[in-house]
């Protein structure tokens, strides 16, 4: 046994092979040390149980590379998006246009006017620049940017109905992504839910009839990741509003998946816009940068321009606010929104305007890449989805590959392949791997071609 443990080689010697110090910069050279250690103690005991000699010196160092791809894996690292979900929010939902990045980068590696008046020297407010675009795209009189959309409506109902009561349709107590439910939201913000009508049939007079003088907020929630269908009757925005405004209540609406624009151009069906909302006369109205506006993880509010101020005078407002990168990124996106010949620079809108022809060429041209490493690889037509929690019942005539692998170990091939540089994520049905080439750059397709053949050569 001693000799067993004296066979095994230094500390330092591992550290310094190059396929493992290459993990230093990824890492730092303490997570390599850290690896190198473990392995050798698991070495040392397999030897004293009388399990195992002195593993070889190739041996070892596959065993400390695997343990520091393992690591790398848990980092965050790019990953080329096969699934067909374009929001995918696994993969963190858009992908950011080129002008929102650069200008992240170009604030984000130094100092900047965040909350400077340039003109006067004096301190500014970090909203006033992106509430500018957004009451130039929304028709809203103000806005401001919080964290995300649950945050964006917790601020809501903390500044207007905390120990207060917001009526609320029974059919809209909506969960979102992560088991996030309205109701708790509300219950977080010491805000009384009051239900009204049933999960079918809503009218207006179930509102009127559940005022009382503790109401503080009539809400609505737009149900864009379900639908209800058949006998149904539902309150309009535009009718709440009427109502919030004849009794001297405001209207909030969690708009969620924040699209500016009509997607039927782009192929989806009708989706309630924000500026349709203000356009109905909500005065609140939340939604998600990072859905259907194509921009970072951000919860935007527009609305009435004294609610605005409110809510920006509110002290939960500093535990909510965003840095100066993601206002930077959300700008640019906005600006985008300005021409409407600039808004395929976006690339989720850009994903939706790819033809179909196109994908099918591209699809083709990834599986002449295979060769023969992949004989059941085929052409197929796909369905493509907006995801993030929108429109699940709208989906996009797509293209991409069905792979049949040997042995029909569709899923052992999937992990394979997320285990590729850079990861590549597809989906597993029917005993079949698919990748779907919508939301896959055409820059992409030739790493995702040698991501197959390594796959299929392991």
């Amino acid at each position: 046994m001693a000799s067993a443990l004296r066979d095994l080689p230094a500390v330092h010697r591992l550290t310094s092979e190059p396929r493992l110090a290459a993990f230093a910069g990824l890492l730092g050279p303490q997570a390599v040390k850290t690896a190198v250690d473990a392995v050798l103690q698991s070495a040392r005991e397999h030897i004293a149980a009388g399990e195992e000699d002195a593993p070889p010196f190739e041996a070892l160092v596959a065993r400390v590379q695997a343990q520091l791809e393992r690591s790398h894996s848990d980092s965050l690292v790019e990953v080329i998006n096969g699934t067909g979900i374009l929001l995918h929010t696994n993969l963190g939902r858009a992908p950011l246009a080129r002008e929102a990045v650069d200008a992240a980068a170009a604030v984000a590696g130094g100092y900047s006017n965040l909350e400077l008046e340039l003109e006067s020297g004096a301190r500014g407010s970090r909203h006033a620049r992106v509430g500018m675009l957004l009451r130039e795209l929304t028709g809203a009189e103000d806005g401001l940017v919080v964290n995300n959309c649950a945050a964006a409506v917790f601020l809501a109902l903390d500044t207007f109905a905390k120990g207060r009561e917001v009526v609320v349709s029974r059919n809209q107590l909506i969960e979102v992504g992560g088991g996030f439910r309205l109701p708790e939201i509300l219950l977080r913000s010491e805000a009384k839910l009051v239900e009204v009508g049933t999960t079918n049939k809503v009218y207006l007079r179930d509102f009127a009839r559940a005022l009382t003088p503790k109401t503080a907020l009539l809400m609505r929630t737009h149900t864009s990741n379900y639908r209800i269908d058949g006998f149904v009757a539902d309150v309009s925005p535009a009718e709440l509003a009427a109502l919030g405004r004849r009794i001297g209540l405001p209207t909030l609406e969690d708009l969620g998946s924040g699209a500016l624009v009509d997607l039927r151009p782009f192929g989806l069906a009708y989706e309630r816009t924000v500026p349709q909302a203000i356009a109905d006369g909500i005065d609140l109205v939340a939604f998600s940068g990072d859905k259907l506006l194509g921009g970072p993880q951000a919860g935007i509010l527009v609305g009435k321009h004294a609610l605005v101020a409110r809510m920006l005078a509110n002290p939960l407002l500093r535990a909510l606010r965003v840095d100066k990168a993601t206002l930077a990124a959300l700008g640019a996106t906005l600006r985008l929104f300005l021409d409407p010949a600039a808004v395929r620079r976006v690339p989720f809108y850009a994903m939706l305007a790819l033809g179909l022809d196109g994908l099918r060429r591209r699809a083709e041209s990834v599986r002449a890449m295979l060769g023969t490493h992949a004989p059941r690889a085929d052409v197929v037509e796909t369905r493509a989805y907006a995801g993030g929690g929108t429109l699940p019942l709208s989906p996009l005539t797509s293209a991409g590959l069905r792979i049949d692998p040997p042995g029909r170990d569709a899923s052992a091939l999937a992990q394979r392949l997320r285990r590729a540089r850079p990861p590549v994520v597809g989906r597993v049905e029917d005993g079949a791997f698919f990748l779907d080439l919508r939301a896959i750059a055409e820059s992409q397709d030739a790493l995702v071609a040698r991501a197959l053949v390594e796959a299929f050569e392991a």
